[in-house]
């Protein structure tokens, strides 16, 4: 099995299960699900938000491997827009 940072022991396994991983929550408790619903992100804008605010968190490598994949879900979504000739990036009412 894949031994997990450091950083994954640093929450109090004691609160009650809400099921989130703590590096997943900021330092004042806001959630990246909820940064990710509150500007109504695509898929893939989504997944590089969450990739890049866990970066230094989750894994003992820098943050390499969460930087990397947020930037091909980056990728992914630039090549939509221009596949789609600009329209439809980030949801804008």
């Amino acid at each position: 099995m894949k031994e997990k940072s450091k950083h994954y022991y640093e929450c109090d396994r004691n609160k009650p299960i809400d099921k989130t991983p703590c590096y997943y929550i900021g330092l004042d408790g806001m959630k990246a699900i909820d940064v990710i619903h509150e500007f109504d992100l695509s898929y893939d804008l989504g997944n590089a938000v969450t990739y890049i605010l866990r970066c230094k968190r989750k894994h003992d490598d820098q943050g390499v491997e969460c930087i990397s994949k947020a930037i091909d879900h980056l990728e992914y979504e630039l090549k939509k827009i221009k596949k789609n000739k600009g329209r439809g990036c980030c949801n804008l009412k």
